[in-house]
């Protein structure tokens, strides 16, 4: 074999022989997510200074994992962990809203436990509520493996810097695609194979709001394809399963499919509403 190759990787492998490596940073992740919800939980505590001090190893564990990330945040290590276990309660709160949501938006479901121990959104939603508060206090790297971690386990890709409300459900799930800027507001349901995606993949564009906007008590049904950072879905609307839709659509709308138009200037999209009109 080539030495110049070996030694090429070689110097690779000494430039980052502290990197905290992927199965650290998910291992991490399960802990949390056992420490919060009992039914993923690989141990049981015989006290509660024992449960105490499991969350004080799970912090100093993300303190090293943040020590060692070689895309370093602004802020140290210490002050970021510290702040992302004292806004945990607020994060599981947010968790509990979605397992109502995903509870009381399929009636398949028997149970909250069934939901948490056996939905794919769950799963996929709480691995975005971990990594977007790390993506917004600057880490960069981590929350992208933490929701690669879930995308592979789910099939949910979910971007870590989506901004995402309350009691936010994700029905089968399998397919679905959040872009990076993409913003969800509150009681949103969506379903398998939707993306809510960009129209621009040009690098110069990276900074700008790409992908698009969903209002309160938004339902979108399987394959809906929503594009573009300045396309705003109203809120109380309903997004038929398939449709491709590149503009804005007015709140209350029932969007059943997109349609081609033929004009004087030539063919053209036609969205295809109940109720109110764009």
């Amino acid at each position: 074999m080539d030495q110049d190759f070996i030694n090429s990787l070689y110097v690779r492998q000494q430039a980052c022989a502290s990197c905290p490596s992927p199965d650290a940073v998910v291992n991490w992740f399960n802990e949390l997510l056992g420490a919060l919800f009992p039914d993923f939980s690989r141990q049981r505590f015989n006290s509660q200074r024992e449960f105490e001090l499991h969350f004080e190893k799970l912090k100093l564990q993300l303190e090293q994992i943040l020590s060692r990330n070689p895309l370093k945040a602004e802020r140290e290590a210490t002050v970021i962990a510290d702040a992302f276990f004292d806004n945990l309660p607020l994060t599981f709160q947010k968790l509990e809203q979605d397992v109502t949501a995903l509870f009381e938006g399929d009636p398949a479901a028997k149970s909250r436990t069934e939901v948490i121990r056996t939905y794919p959104g769950f799963v996929a939603i709480a691995a975005h509520r971990v990594a977007h508060e790390l993506d917004a206090s600057g880490v960069q790297l981590i929350p992208r493996i933490i929701s690669e971690y879930a995308h592979g386990k789910t099939g949910i890709d979910i971007h870590p810097a989506a901004s995402i409300g309350n009691f936010f459900c994700i029905d089968h799930g399998t397919g679905v695609v959040i872009g990076e800027t993409t913003v969800i507001g509150d009681h949103v349901k969506i379903y398998q194979g939707v993306t809510l995606g960009a129209l621009s993949e040009d690098k110069k564009d990276a900074k700008t709001k790409r992908h698009p906007t969903i209002g309160d008590n938004v339902v979108i049904y399987a394959q809906a394809t929503i594009l573009g950072g300045n396309t705003h879905v109203g809120h109380d609307s309903v997004i038929g399963g398939n449709v491709w839709i590149t503009r804005s659509v007015p709140a209350f709308s029932k969007v059943y499919y997109q349609a081609k138009m033929n004009t004087a200037e030539g063919e053209s999209d036609m969205i295809v509403f109940k109720g109110q009109s764009a």
